[in-house]
C-alpha cells in the first residue's frame, strides 16, 4: 500500500513539534555537560581549598553559582581554623546563616577560642545547644569572668550525663570547690553511669567522695571492668547498700562470660550479702538465662522454675529455646504459652507453636497455625509458606511520583546541594543536607525525594526512609539492584547465588558504600581492609590499598570472593555461611560441635547470639525478596537451608520455584534497620558487637 500523504498544515506542526524536541534535547545536552563540567572542576578546587589559604578562589570562577560553592570558603577557614579571627568567621555566618557549613565552623571555631582561653570573643559567639564540650567551655568562660555556679541552672542537664568530654573537668572541679557536688549528688550520678557501663565517670568521682564511698564506688568499677576478679574480692566487703550494688552488677556481668564460674559465687555470696528482691531476680535471671546461652543441659528446668518476679521477656524467650535446643516440643508449646500475649504473636513464635504441633502429630491445628504465621512477609512467615506449599507473601506498592513533585523537590535547595553532594562523592555531607532539607517533609515530598535519589543510584535513602508502615511495601525501591556495580557478574564468578551475595549487602551497610565500622570494615560488604587484601591476593585481583573497599565495584568483587571462601567451609550452606560472617567461622563451628544435629530453623532459633540469629533471618528474608527482584519467581527460602553436613547447591532452572501473593499488608513485612551513624553499619563480619548478646 502507497503511504497516505500527511496534510500541509499537521506537517508543519510536526516540523516545530520536531524541532523544539531537538532544542529541548540539545538544551539538555548543554545542561548535562555544564554541570558535568562544575562537578569536576568542582572536585579539583575543593581539594585547594582544603589546603587552606585564598588560592582556590581563582580556580573557582566559574563554581560561583554553583550549589556548592560554599563549601569551598568552609573548606579553606576550616584548615586555617588556628590561623583566622572573628571577623572572618563572622562574615562567612553572614553570608551563609543557614547552611551545614555555617553550624560546623561556628563550632569548631568556638572550641578553638576555648584552646586559645580567648574567652571574650567566645562569649560573643556562643551560642547554645551546641554539645556538652561547649556547653563546659561556656561555662568556664562565665567562670572566668567572676560568676559562679548554681547547679540546678548550670550544672544539672550535665550532670544527668552519664559521661561528659573532657572540656568540662575544670566546670566540675569548680562545682566540687564550690561544696556543689555533695555525697548524694556524687551517687546519683555514679548510678547513672553504672547503668550505662561508665566505669572512667565513676574512677573520675571517687576523688571527692568520702575515704568509704570512694572505696565503695571502685568496688561499682572494678564489677563494671574485671567481674571475675570483683565476685573474688567480695567475700571481703561489708555489707552495705553500695556493695550489694556492685556484687550483684558483678554477678550479672560475670554470668554473661562464665556462667557456671558465676554460679558457684553466687551460692557462696547470696548469704553473704542481704540483697534485696530486685537484686536477686536480677541475678536468678541473668544466671538462667546464660547457662541456656551456653549450651547448659539443665538450662531449661532453670528457666521454667525462675520466679515469676525474676522472669523477663528475654528469660521467657529463651525458655522455648532450651526447649527447642532439647527438641521437647510439648515443653516448647508450654514455653510458648507462658510467653506474654504480646510475645505470643511475634512471627517467630507463630512459626515455632506450628512447628511444635506438626511435631506432635497434630495435623490439622498444626496447618492452621502455619497459615496464621504464613500471612506474614518475612522470613518465619516464609518458612511457614513451605509447610504448606503456599506463595509467599509479598505487597508491592509502587510510589506514586509526579513531574511536579519532583521539580518541587529538586527546587529546594537543601535538595540541590545533597544531589550534588552526592554526585562527587562527599556522601557523608550529602545524607546531612538531606536530612536537615527533610527533616520536617511530609510523607508525599519523601517518596518524590526518593524516587529521584533511586534515579540517581543514590539507593540507601530509600532504606533509610521507607522503613516503617505502608511504605516497607515500596520493595523496588527498598532492594535496589544496582546493576552497574556488577553484583550478579561477580556472585556468579565467585560461584554463589547471587540474590544471596545482594542479601548480605544489603543487611551489611544498607546501600552506604562509605560505611565504616567501628572494627574499620569498609563499603557495602563491610571488609577488613585486611581481609580485602587478602582477598585480592588469593583471586589475582588487583589491590589498591583500603580505601578502594569504598569503591563499590572493588568491594563487591572482594566481597563475594569472600563469601564464596566463607561458604567453602561449611558445605556452601548460605544460612551458615551467614552465620560465619556475622559471628565468626570459628564461633560457628563451637555452635556446630554442639548442637550439629538440630534442623537449620531450630539451630538458628538456638544460636546464642540475638544479633547472629536476626542476621540470618534478614540475610535470608532478603535474599527471597533479591531472587524475587532477578527472576520474578522465588526459590524457597528452605531450600536455602540445607541439613547441617548436606551440600547446597546454587539454586538452577529445573529447580520448583515459587510465585508471590499479596496476603498480607505491607506493614507485616519486618522494619529496615533503623538509620546508624554515617560512619557505622550495624555489624562486622566475624566481629560480634558483644561477647555474649542473647
Amino acid at each position: 500500500m502507497a503511504p497516505q500523504a500527511t496534510p500541509p498544515r499537521l506537517g508543519r506542526l510536526l516540523i516545530v513539534l520536531a524541532s523544539w524536541m531537538l532544542v529541548g534535547a540539545a538544551a539538555a545536552q548543554t545542561d548535562t555537560a555544564t554541570i558535568e563540567a562544575q562537578r569536576a572542576s568542582f572536585k579539583q578546587v575543593y581539594a585547594a581549598a582544603s589546603q587552606g589559604g585564598d588560592s582556590w578562589r581563582a580556580m573557582a570562577n566559574n563554581l560561583q553559582h554553583y550549589p556548592l560553592y560554599p563549601y569551598l570558603q568552609a573548606a579553606s577557614l576550616e584548615h586555617d581554623i588556628q590561623l583566622i579571627d572573628r571577623p572572618t568567621v563572622e562574615a562567612y555566618l553572614k553570608q551563609y546563616p543557614d547552611l551545614i557549613p555555617t553550624g560546623d565552623l561556628r563550632r569548631n571555631f568556638l572550641m578553638e577560642l576555648a584552646r586559645r582561653q580567648d574567652w571574650s570573643n567566645f562569649q560573643a559567639m556562643y551560642q547554645p545547644g551546641l554539645g556538652d564540650a561547649l556547653t563546659c567551655d561556656a561555662l568556664q568562660a562565665r567562670l572566668e569572668g567572676g560568676t559562679t555556679l548554681d547547679f540546678n541552672k548550670d550544672l544539672a542537664e550535665l550532670w544527668a550525663e552519664p559521661s561528659l568530654p573532657s572540656a568540662c573537668d575544670p566546670v566540675l572541679q569548680a562545682a566540687h570547690d564550690q561544696g556543689l557536688l555533695t555525697k548524694e549528688r556524687l551517687w546519683t550520678r555514679i548510678d547513672t553511669a553504672m547503668d550505662a557501663g561508665k566505669s572512667d565517670s565513676i574512677s573520675d568521682m571517687t576523688q571527692w567522695l568520702p575515704d568509704d564511698d570512694a572505696k565503695a564506688a571502685q568496688r561499682i568499677v572494678l564489677a563494671l571492668t574485671d567481674p571475675a576478679a570483683a565476685v573474688a574480692a567480695a567475700k571481703d566487703w561489708p555489707d552495705t547498700s553500695h556493695s550489694r550494688q556492685a556484687v550483684t552488677l558483678a554477678l550479672v556481668r560475670l554470668a554473661r562470660r562464665q556462667s557456671t564460674t558465676a554460679d558457684t559465687a553466687w551460692q557462696d555470696l547470696q548469704s553473704r550479702f542481704q540483697l534485696t528482691p530486685s537484686q536477686r531476680n536480677n541475678v536468678l535471671n541473668a544466671l538462667a538465662v546464660f547457662h541456656a546461652t551456653d549450651y547448659d543441659p539443665d538450662a531449661l528446668a532453670r528457666l521454667v522454675s525462675l520466679p515469676a518476679a525474676a522472669q523477663t521477656d528475654t528469660s521467657r524467650e529463651w525458655r522455648v529455646r532450651a526447649a527447642l535446643a532439647m527438641q521437647d516440643w510439648n515443653a516448647v508449646l508450654a514455653a510458648i504459652d507462658a510467653l506474654t500475649p504480646a510475645q505470643q504473636q511475634n512471627d517467630e513464635w507463630l512459626y515455632f507453636r506450628a512447628r511444635a504441633l506438626s511435631q506432635l502429630g497434630r495435623t490439622g491445628d498444626a496447618q492452621r497455625a502455619y497459615a496464621t504465621a504464613a500471612v506474614q512477609s518475612s522470613y518465619f512467615g516464609y518458612l511457614a509458606a513451605d509447610h504448606q506449599n503456599a506463595s509467599y507473601a509479598l505487597c508491592v506498592l509502587k510510589p506514586a511520583v509526579s513531574p511536579e513533585g519532583e521539580q518541587a523537590v529538586l527546587a529546594m535547595p537543601g535538595m540541590q546541594r545533597a544531589f550534588e553532594l552526592f554526585a562527587v562523592g562527599m556522601l557523608r555531607a550529602a545524607r546531612r543536607e538531606w536530612t536537615a532539607t527533610l527533616a520536617d517533609a511530609d510523607t508525599e515530598t519523601l517518596r518524590q525525594a526518593v524516587n529521584l535519589a533511586d534515579q540517581r543510584g543514590w539507593y540507601d535513602r530509600a532504606v533509610f526512609t521507607f522503613n516503617k508502615g505502608e511504605a516497607l511495601g515500596y520493595y523496588t525501591l527498598r532492594f535496589p539492584l544496582a546493576s552497574q556495580d556488577g553484583v550478579v557478574q561477580q556472585a556468579q564468578e565467585a560461584g554463589i547465588d547471587p540474590s544471596w551475595a545482594y542479601g548480605i549487602l544489603r543487611q551489611e551497610s544498607a546501600w552506604m558504600s562509605d560505611a565504616q565500622s567501628g572494627a574499620d570494615a569498609r563499603g557495602l560488604m563491610q571488609l577488613l581492609p585486611s581481609t580485602g587484601a587478602d582477598v585480592a591476593r588469593k583471586n589475582g585481583l588487583p589491590w589498591n590499598g583500603g580505601n578502594s573497599l569504598f569503591d563499590p565495584a572493588v568491594n563487591i568483587a572482594l566481597g563475594t570472593r569472600y563469601l564464596a571462601a566463607m561458604a567453602a567451609r561449611f558445605d556452601d550452606s548460605p544460612w551458615l555461611a551467614s552465620a560465619a560472617y556475622n559471628a565468626g567461622a570459628a564461633r560457628v563451628n563451637q555452635w556446630l560441635d554442639a548442637r550439629g544435629s538440630l534442623p537449620p530453623d531450630v539451630f538458628v532459633a538456638t544460636m546464642p547470639f540475638k544479633e547472629t540469629r536476626e542476621y540470618v533471618a534478614r540475610v535470608m528474608y532478603y535474599s527471597v525478596i533479591y531472587d524475587w527482584r532477578l527472576h520474578g519467581t522465588v526459590s524457597p527460602i528452605s531450600s536455602r537451608m540445607p541439613l547441617i553436613g548436606k551440600p547446597y547447591s546454587r539454586p538452577n532452572a529445573q529447580d520448583p520455584r515459587k510465585d508471590i501473593s499479596c496476603t498480607a499488608p505491607p506493614e507485616a513485612a519486618p522494619a529496615s534497620p533503623a538509620p546508624t551513624p554515617p560512619t557505622t553499619v550495624p555489624s562486622t563480619p566475624g566481629v560480634p558487637t558483644k561477647d555474649k548478646v542473647h
